[in-house]
């Protein structure tokens, strides 16, 4: 019998079929959905917490807190309380009300402030006062390492050694960190190719960090490309995504979509893997599926 945190990864990879416009790539997506807390950010947010235990830094009686835009806060809020642990968590006004609430369900604080740099500054400043503890995803080595132990292996494994392009939309740059990091130790030629909002494109989980406040895990060299994502493009390949391809996720994942779309369409021959990061379920109250 499992607990709830062993159901964290392996998480399966699915085909596109209708939506890839060459026959000679295969597009895969990573479905990170499928995590208990319904996304990807379960990953880091377990390695986060359970390091931290391991290295004593917190323990009972001890008040975890982060900033978020959703998907860490639900991995952290469900975790947190696997552990026993009370947590804070710090998320932008124009957060969907499912996040709010699917944290608050999970017994989490949540406050609500008004941009998510705004809620990064009060984190930080409340990590500083006693008996509180910021895990901190945007500089903390746990969040790639996490995906250097879990995502890259359950890639490579997936593709048999023959993914030539790695897609991820880029937030905290956890995932296509530790990604990267792993994929390139095993297959040196393998593309890691990011992708972020255009100069006025708003897209919940993926970001264009002003310069103070770039993660710090964030390490340029190992991205080979970044592609710029608008919301109407991120808009238009989630709705595919769900109707198409039966693929239901919010509009990060419809932006790596859209790079490794653009990809395939260069491509003589390939396998791409983009992170499908979460479920669309948390986005039902926008109006993404309107």
């Amino acid at each position: 019998m499992s607990s709830i945190i062993e159901l964290i990864g392996n998480t399966p990879l699915v085909e596109l079929k209708k939506l890839n416009p060459n026959p000679n790539v295969k597009i895969f997506a990573k479905l990170e959905g499928n995590n208990p807390g319904g996304s990807v950010k379960d990953r880091a947010s377990l390695n986060m917490i359970r390091s931290a235990i391991e290295r004593g830094e917190i323990g009972p009686g001890t008040k975890l807190v982060e900033a978020t835009s959703g998907n860490t806060g639900i991995a952290l809020a469900l975790i947190a309380r696997y552990y026993g642990l009370e947590i804070e968590l710090v998320m932008p006004q124009n957060s969907t009300k499912e996040r709010k609430l699917t944290m608050e369900a999970f017994g989490a604080q949540v406050t609500l402030l008004e941009s998510i740099e705004v809620c990064r500054d009060y984190a930080e400043d409340k990590g500083k006062t006693e008996g509180h503890f910021l895990l901190n995803q945007f500089a903390n080595p746990d969040n790639y390492l996490a995906h250097y132990r879990t995502t890259g292996p359950e890639i490579l494994r997936d593709t048999d050694g023959k993914i030539t392009h790695f897609v991820s939309a880029m937030g905290t740059t956890g995932t296509i960190m530790g990604c990267s990091r792993y994929l390139k130790e095993h297959l040196p030629q393998v593309q890691i190719i990011g992708c972020q909002p255009t100069e006025e494109a708003s897209i919940p989980g993926i970001r264009r960090w002003p310069v103070e406040y770039l993660p710090k895990i964030f390490e340029p060299e190992r991205v080979d490309r970044t592609i710029d994502i608008s919301a109407i493009e991120a808009t238009e390949l989630t709705r595919k995504l769900t109707k198409d391809e039966g693929i239901f996720a919010g509009m990060s994942t419809g932006g790596a979509c859209s790079a490794a779309i653009r990809v395939a369409q260069e491509l003589e021959s390939g396998v791409i893997v983009f992170i499908a990061c979460d479920r669309g379920d948390r986005y039902l109250s926008s109006d993404l599926f309107g």
